[in-house]
């Protein structure tokens, strides 16, 4: 009994690790295979709720983790590239896409037969073919097929962890699920709690089935295991909401909200529902079938929310909207502190959201410029509150440096496709021009703080001659922040080198024509300081269409 009593836990923790593992090597395989297109459908996702269900479907069952597809969301959101109802498309998709694991268990059948014969072809199809040494893309797959193969090896040794339990304790387990809601009720939470734990729905899901088909406990407290890991699984979107803005949080609350409330109508309507799922699943429960039933209850529960939430997804944001408003006279300040995005299982995932963290420090020097650019028009302007915005913002686009890169060298330890790797590199020297450009802009206001402190007041004239240069510059750096998500084609390269090419000759004109006006006796410090001013926008012109050409070199 005391050996029994030992071993049975390390056999099940044995199981469940091997079966984790496969899943998370399969995982990163067939995102290395598909990098590409993974990325391009993550792009995809923004337009429309619909589109958003289908890509949280897709990404779900292709990474077998909805924890990553809702992490990615909710940095997304809090980057504000991502609007709420499309945030709650992509997790209502998260949602049924968890459920093809409960599949894949069920049909391989936790304890019909064993899961080697058809465990070990598969590991070894994909063991040679990661062989292939040009081919990395069938390398990739390869690994895929061994990941795969592991979850079932896991799926068998889970099942012959399970002990066949003994008559005293079938009498105690009856007793308990005699309990009623009591029962159903402490089933779920402990469902919550085990998810939480393991990070992983799918390995509630294959414990209940497997626990189930032995007899050990009944087909309405499998349901309610099964509830309570859709609720624990919430716990990722909530981590990752921590210290995020306003957009992070709702995005998180719509996901445990929607999962919390879909799971208490189930439990509420438990015997019914169940009986649906008897009638849609042909023949009757028995050890063989039952891992069917659960399957279809799970299907059928994320189904029935995602049907009743989706013509309602514009009043369920608005009202998460109103439950967590944006406290007054925030909405255009910084955080404290910049946190890059929380990392994921996805190694290609990680360069998206990457790629969105960029865009967002494109959109911090564009504003951070056309602020500058305001009060330069303005002769009357407050420059004191201008240098203290200026050195904020400059100050957060260091941290977003420091942050964006590390995060880039935790992809990099990951293994990437060889068009990832290419792109990372990039993504690094985009992040560096970027800052730049703050560096430039927070020198202008410098410039212009010094020139009022010392008295020295550039002409009308010439601050005319240099408004148009700051003016294109400004659209310049609009153009890049409107694309600094993504790559860009041949004819949007070439109107970024158009901007350049601008930008170089008005920099040109100005700086002769004020050597002309220093020759004929001009105030040497106004002179000096349109030079120094025009040489900065030349380099922010100059860092711009650096990055554009990292973009158009994206793949």
């Amino acid at each position: 009994m005391d050996e029994a009593f030992l071993v049975v836990p390390l056999k099940l923790a044995g199981a469940l690790a091997m079966f984790l593992f496969g899943i998370q090597y399969a995982s990163e395989g067939l995102q290395r295979a598909a990098g590409e297109r993974l990325q391009k459908a993550i792009d995809f996702m923004t337009r429309n709720t619909l589109v958003a269900t289908l890509t949280g479907f897709v990404v779900t069952v292709l990474l077998q983790s909805s924890s990553a597809a809702t992490v990615m969301v909710v940095s997304f959101s809090s980057a504000g590239l991502l609007g709420l109802p499309q945030a709650i498309g992509v997790i209502m998709g998260a949602n049924i896409g968890t459920t093809v694991t409960g599949w894949i268990v069920a049909a391989v059948g936790i304890s019909k037969f064993s899961m080697a014969l058809l465990a070990m072809p598969i590991f070894g199809a994909g063991y040679f073919m990661t062989l292939a040494r040009k081919r990395r893309w069938l390398r990739n797959y390869g690994e895929g097929l061994m990941g795969f193969a592991m979850v079932f090896l896991g799926l068998e040794f889970l099942a012959a962890a399970i002990p066949t339990p003994s008559g005293d304790a079938l009498l105690f387990l009856e007793a308990l699920s005699h309990r009623g809601w009591i029962a159903i009720a402490a089933t779920t939470v402990a469902g919550s709690l085990f998810t939480m734990l393991i990070n992983a729905s799918s390995a509630t899901i294959a414990i209940a089935i497997g626990f189930a088909s032995k007899g050990i406990i009944n087909f309405e407290m499998a349901a309610a295991l099964v509830v309570g890991a859709n609720i624990g699984t919430t716990i990722n979107s909530f981590l990752a909401s921590l210290g995020g803005n306003v957009h992070a949080k709702r995005a998180a609350w719509s996901h445990i909200l929607f999962n919390v409330f879909g799971g208490i109508w189930v439990v509420a309507a438990l015997g019914p529902f169940t009986a649906l799922v008897d009638l849609v699943v042909p023949g009757p429960v028995t050890a063989a079938s039952i891992g069917a039933h659960i399957a279809m209850l799970h299907t059928m529960f994320n189904l029935a929310n995602t049907l009743v939430l989706f013509p309602l997804v514009g009043p369920y944001a608005r009202l998460v909207s109103w439950l967590f408003k944006e406290r007054p006279g925030t909405a255009e300040s910084l955080p404290a502190r910049y946190r890059a995005p929380p990392p994921v299982d996805s190694a290609e995932l990680n360069l998206v959201s990457a790629r969105k963290e960029i865009s967002d420090l494109a959109a911090l020097a564009r504003d951070m410029f056309a602020d500058y650019a305001s009060s330069f028009a303005d002769p009357k302007a407050d420059l004191q509150a201008l240098l203290a915005r200026s050195a904020r913002r400059e100050d957060y686009a260091d941290q977003m440096r420091e942050g964006i890169s590390k995060f880039l060298f935790e992809c990099a330890r990951r293994d990437l496709s060889e068009s990832s790797q290419d792109s990372l590199g990039r993504l690094f020297r985009m992040v560096d021009d970027l800052e730049g450009i703050t560096d430039d802009c927070h020198s202008l206001a410098l410039i212009q703080d010094h020139l009022r402190t010392k008295d020295v007041e550039i002409p009308r004239s010439e601050r005319d001659e240099l408004e148009p240069v700051a003016e294109t510059v400004e659209r310049f750096l609009d153009f890049v922040a409107l694309n600094a998500g993504a790559a860009i084609d041949e004819a949007q390269l070439a109107e970024a080198a158009a901007f350049e090419d601008t930008i170089d000759d008005m920099r040109s004109a100005l700086r002769k024509k004020a050597r002309k006006r220093l020759k004929r006796g001009a105030e040497v410090r106004a002179e000096l300081a349109v030079i120094d001013l025009a040489r900065h926008l030349e380099k922010i012109g100059d860092r711009a269409f650096s990055v554009a050409q990292e973009l158009r070199a994206l793949r």
